[in-house]
């Protein structure tokens, strides 16, 4: 390339520079820009570094000049993303268990290029990957890329289904048959991804946990069950479906002790009314679907949950109970 050509793409290798060497705490000095550019094969003199400087900010690049005598430099301000930012994204891509350990590992790479190198070294030092619990389907990133493309064309898609075994192998369901569904969103819940689709054959909304989907493509068919979807408020659907666990919805009655407000709240929403009951309990009322989730949530907190109605379900949750103490009856008899 012609020594003209690498001086138009002297402005971009200042740029370059800057942002993956400089930030507040490490400024870049004008000596090291020189030595940069001509490492590069671009011979340059101060006053139009000064100037392709210049050029940069008005570019909008936040470029701020730091220091004095010998420890004078440059650095970036503001960034795309802040360093606690950063942070953020890490320990969510860190702690989501439906990432696996190899994708993890790529994508902090990749969040760590949007700071400088020496905040990419802060980052390093915070991820702790190694022994999470993490998913064992490397191919969900293209199930939720195949999803997102079924929704966009408003098109149904068609995917097989599977389960663990014992032996840690895959067991299709409906004998390895295609499921054929008309997808609307994705949610989150309890560190999985589903799929919350229309099932045209039962009329009926249905959620699908995305590890667990394979061979995923559009069909030709336009997607049914608009109307359905429409009427359903995720955020709402999420609280009631506990674990994404199925079952019947019911509006349930509940007491607590008072020091579980928090956790109430956390998992009932803050629109949930509560009521006083004694100094030291309250009661809420909330929709839920009614499931063995639903019961382990309740008994997780041990004496200090109860429900209280309706009374079917008081009693789906005695025979909850009963079936897993019965599991232990003869601990301690000889």
């Amino acid at each position: 390339m012609a020594r003209s050509a690498y001086q138009k793409l002297k402005p971009l290798y200042i740029m370059n520079y800057l942002l993956q060497n400089s930030d507040e705490d490490h400024l870049v000095s004008m000596s090291q820009l020189i030595e940069h550019l001509a490492a590069h094969g671009i011979p340059s003199e101060r006053k139009s570094v000064y100037d392709d400087i210049e050029a940069l900010r008005v570019f909008g690049l936040d470029i701020v000049q730091g220091g004095s005598g010998k420890n004078a430099g440059y650095y970036i301000a503001n960034r795309s993303f802040e360093l606690p930012e950063l942070k953020l994204l890490v320990d969510s891509v860190q702690s989501s268990k439906f990432i696996t350990h190899k994708k993890t590992a790529t994508l902090i790479k990749k969040i760590e290029t949007l700071a400088s190198i020496h905040e990419a070294q802060l980052l390093n030092r915070q991820v702790y990957v190694k022994n999470r619990i993490k998913t064992m389907n490397e191919s969900i990133y293209y199930n939720i890329d195949a999803i997102q493309s079924g929704i966009s064309q408003n098109k149904k898609i068609q995917f097989k289904y599977f389960e663990y075994t014992v032996q840690k192998t895959r067991h299709y369901r409906k004998d390895g048959s295609f499921y054929v569904v008309s997808p609307f969103a994705m949610t989150w819940d309890d560190e999985n991804y589903y799929l919350v689709a229309f099932d045209s054959q039962a009329g009926i909304i249905k959620h699908y946990r995305v590890d667990k989907m394979t061979e995923i493509s559009s069909t030709e068919e336009d997607r049914d069950g608009l109307d359905a979807y429409q009427a359903l408020d995720m955020a709402v659907y999420a609280r009631k479906v506990f674990g994404m666990f199925s079952g019947e919805e019911e509006s349930v009655q509940l007491r607590f002790e008072n020091h579980l407000v928090g956790a109430v709240l956390d998992r009932l929403g803050q629109e949930v009314f509560i009521i006083a009951d004694g100094d030291d309990h309250f009661t809420v009322r909330a929709d839920v679907v009614v499931s063995p989730q639903f019961f382990a949530w309740v008994t997780g907190f041990g004496a200090a949950a109860q429900i209280i109605g309706p009374d079917d379900v008081v009693e789906k949750m005695r025979q909850h109970i009963n079936s897993v103490a019965a599991l232990y009856s003869h601990v301690g008899q000889d």
